[in-house]
């Protein structure tokens, strides 16, 4: 027991050492190379961190700075981002954030829609998101699992899965 306790003192260490993938004035986002449950599986470890499973090897780690951001108002005439129709479900809530579980479906746009909050996205699957704006503008991004964003909210868009099957862990950050 002792040798084990030892082993996962080390590996947060060299984890800690690490740089982080996200560190803004919201949030330090890192991986962590920990048994943690099925992908997609969120854990609290304290009042302001959670965990996100990716692989049964990898997590990501999310801790929550000081620095809280009132949700915008959304005068756009769009729906918020969250929720939304399709295979969403809302898997954690508390005081300082919401996570989300979405899966998006191959060339089913999601409606046009409103962030009014920061978010840290978290990818499970692998496949090309299509983001389009209100005025017509496309991006494609391909993404895998693990990969990680912190996008700011104030943004208006659709997303369109073009290629693959794409699954995401989405905080918003009240």
């Amino acid at each position: 027991m002792l040798r084990a306790v030892a082993l996962l003192a080390v590996m947060f260490a060299q984890v800690a050492a690490d740089p982080p993938l996200i560190d803004n004035d919201r949030v330090t986002v890192r991986e962590m190379p920990v048994v943690s449950g099925p992908a997609g599986s969120v854990g609290r470890q304290t009042p302001t961190s959670l965990w996100i499973s990716v692989t049964p090897s990898k997590s990501i780690a999310i801790t929550l700075k000081d620095k809280a951001v009132a949700p915008l108002p959304n005068t756009s005439g769009f729906p918020n981002a969250f929720p939304r129709p399709g295979n969403n479900r809302k898997v954690f809530e508390n005081n300082r954030v919401i996570v989300w579980d979405f899966t998006w479906a191959k060339d089913v746009p999601t409606p046009m829609h409103f962030h009014d909050k920061d978010v840290v996205v978290v990818y499970l699957g692998t496949g090309t998101l299509r983001s389009t704006t209100p005025d017509g503008k496309a991006t494609d991004n391909k993404w895998k699992p693990g990969d990680t964003r912190f996008n700011l909210g104030n943004r208006i868009h659709t997303e369109t899965l073009i290629e693959g099957e794409l699954r995401a862990v989405i905080t918003e950050l009240k």
